[in-house]
Order: structure tokens, then sequence, then C-alpha cells
């Protein structure tokens, strides 16, 4: 039968035919099914559904194939690879994949001893932040000490004597 999935099929309906894949071919066939029911044309309507229903069931029954193929593979793949495994490791017993493992029960299991921190002088745990003694808080800084304005005569000459140098870098560009 080959990919009904991916065939092109032409489908001789009541207006003509339709080309495409089964999708493409149930779309059309919906498509002019509505236009039938809104032209009033219950009879025309229901006969692009059949045609439409025809074209889903073969597209249905193609993907149920490929569905079960596909599971097929993936149960021989499985297999397979069991088969490899068990190969590679013949000193373990063989189980089926089915049967779950012996539980074991961690409550009974012997527990290590832990000892309090404080008798813990040298240990091989990692240091975290929470289990070093707290720092003191840093004293905040004192405050800038203001810059000292200069005197209304001095700031004069300061003024003057800036202007009288940028004179001069200006006359020496010229």
């Amino acid at each position: 039968m080959g990919n009904i999935v991916n065939r092109v099929f032409e489908s001789s309906g009541p207006e003509g035919k339709v080309r495409g894949t089964p999708q493409q071919i149930i779309d059309k066939y919906n498509q002019l099914a509505r236009d039938a029911q809104l032209g009033n044309d219950r009879v025309a309507a229901e006969n692009f559904q059949q045609h439409a229903e025809h074209y889903l069931r073969m597209l249905g029954a193609a993907q149920k194939e490929q569905d079960a193929r596909r599971e097929q593979q993936e149960r021989e793949n499985r297999d397979r690879q069991a088969e490899r495994d068990r190969a590679e490791r013949p000193d373990r017993p063989k189980r089926p994949d089915h049967e779950p493992a012996e539980a074991v029960d961690m409550a009974n299991a012997p527990q290590p001893d832990l000892e309090p921190a404080q008798e813990r002088e040298e240990s091989s745990l990692v240091e975290t932040p929470e289990s070093q003694k707290a720092e003191k808080p840093k004293r905040p800084r004192k405050p800038r000490a203001k810059k000292v304005q200069p005197e209304a005569g001095d700031d004069g000459q300061k003024a003057s004597a800036a202007a009288e140098s940028g004179s001069d870098a200006a006359e020496a560009a010229e």
C-alpha cells in the first residue's frame, strides 16, 4: 500500500477532480461542504462530507498502521539493547524489565555518627558564610570636608589671569 499519508491522490468528486494528499483532500471537501451549507444546498453539503469522511478513514487507518510499525521497531530496538547489555555484563543476574528491583529499607540501615560542630576542630567540610562567625559591622565613613571657597578678591584675580591666558592663546592661534 505504501505511505498513504504522503501519497498524492486524485479524487473524482461531484464538482470535478480534487488532487492532493489525503489531508489536503479532506480540507478541500470540508471547505466545499461549508460553501454548500452557506448556499442552502444540504444534499451537496452531505455529499462533500461523505467524500471527506472517506479520506479521513483512509488517513486514520494509515496512521494507526504507522504507529504500530513504530512501536514494533521500538520494541525490537529495546530487546536488541537489552541483549547487548546482558552480553557486556554476564555477571549480573538477568531480570525482566517489568520486575522491580528489591527495595532497600533505609530506615533500618546503619547511620553514620555525627559529632557536634564544637568538637570538630579540623574537618574536610567546606565552610559556608552561615557557619563562619559574624564580623563586626563596619563604621560608617566620616563625611568629606567641604572645600574652602576662595575669597572674592582672590577669585577675581584668578578670573582675570585666566582671561588673559585665554586671550594669549587666542592670539597665538591666529
